[in-house]
């Protein structure tokens, strides 16, 4: 049995060492212009370093090109592949079909992960960009742990599973927050909206704060609760799932830090044995607890809800 990736979004450089020592195994880097809800911006200067660090701690380097590619933005894609190339990443994820295009075109061989976000929901849309190009797919949020361990089953791609952070459930490419502000009677009001890394859309019939913000890709809105699955990992640890993420959008770094050695602990407990993990995963849970938000009550999100058809 192959050791689960432990897969995380660093905020800078420093954040990616400080990530090593925490004990991640891979890293997803990016800029806006290229990729979506990243922590941090990395040039292509600092995807080098990046790449320099990593290889030689013998870690895995992945690239953002998840954004959605007008066509004012398709002449950018070869030239930033071929410069990917140069650098010796090991992935690129993609959710847009121009990626596999201008790939192609531009004889580039590096890995695809294929991530659609919301519609990543079977093994065999997996399979399909599989023969195209992808080696891996990063499943959807919405899908549940009995959906996940089948498609693993099925599929002839490494799988990619979310296990902490935020959830975005909307995204569109128009600036809403600007629009929005014209309308101040709606049901629902944005708080904080000075400060745009810490404004929240304020549901007051179910009392959810759901944060949001504007980048160069639109608005985009994510869960009112953190998903975490630390002391539910063995369900997915014995189904091989091939990588587990944290997402740090919208966290401080020493928190994503914090909460990647405790995976590494849990994920370490389990290759050990399976008493050793569940012995550890309770304390592991409430050390996350600990550190929480209160903004930002745990949960398991969809995974053991049941799916309605």
């Amino acid at each position: 049995m192959n050791k689960t990736e432990l897969l995380v979004t660093p905020a800078s450089i420093s954040h990616l060492e400080d990530l090593i020592e925490a004990g991640a195994d891979a890293f997803l880097v990016g800029e806006q212009f290229f990729g979506l809800r990243l922590p941090g911006e990395f040039t292509l200067e600092e995807i080098t370093i990046a790449r320099n660090i990593t290889s030689k701690q013998n870690k895995k380097l992945y690239i953002a090109m998840n954004a959605l590619f007008h066509n004012d933005k398709l002449e950018a894609l070869a030239p930033y592949m071929k410069k990917l190339q140069e650098i010796g990443v090991d992935g690129i994820v993609f959710g847009d079909p121009a990626v596999i295009i201008a790939r192609r075109e531009a004889e580039v061989t590096i890995p695809l992960h294929w991530n659609t976000e919301q519609t990543a929901t079977n093994y065999f849309t997996a399979n399909y960009w599989g023969k195209r190009g992808s080696t891996r797919a990063v499943l959807a949020r919405e899908l549940s742990l009995d959906e996940v361990v089948e498609i693993k089953e099925n599929a002839e791609v490494q799988i990619e599973v979310q296990v902490h952070g935020m959830t975005c459930i909307f995204q569109s490419k128009r600036s809403l927050l600007g629009n929005y502000f014209l309308f101040q009677d709606k049901a629902m009001e944005v708080e904080n909206r000075s400060k745009n890394k810490n404004m929240f859309l304020h549901d007051k019939e179910r009392s959810n704060k759901y944060p949001i913000y504007e980048d160069g890709n639109g608005t985009h809105i994510f869960s009112p609760n953190d998903m975490c699955m630390i002391d539910e990992l063995d369900e997915l640890l014995d189904a091989e799932i091939d990588s587990l993420k944290i997402d740090g959008i919208l966290q401080d770094p020493s928190y994503i830090t914090a909460i990647t050695s405790y995976y590494r602990k849990a994920i370490d407990a389990y290759f050990e044995s399976k008493e050793a993990y569940k012995a550890c995963k309770k304390d592991l849970f409430n050390k996350i607890e600990e550190i929480q938000s209160a903004l930002r009550p745990l949960d398991t999100g969809f995974f053991f809800k049941e799916t309605v058809y």
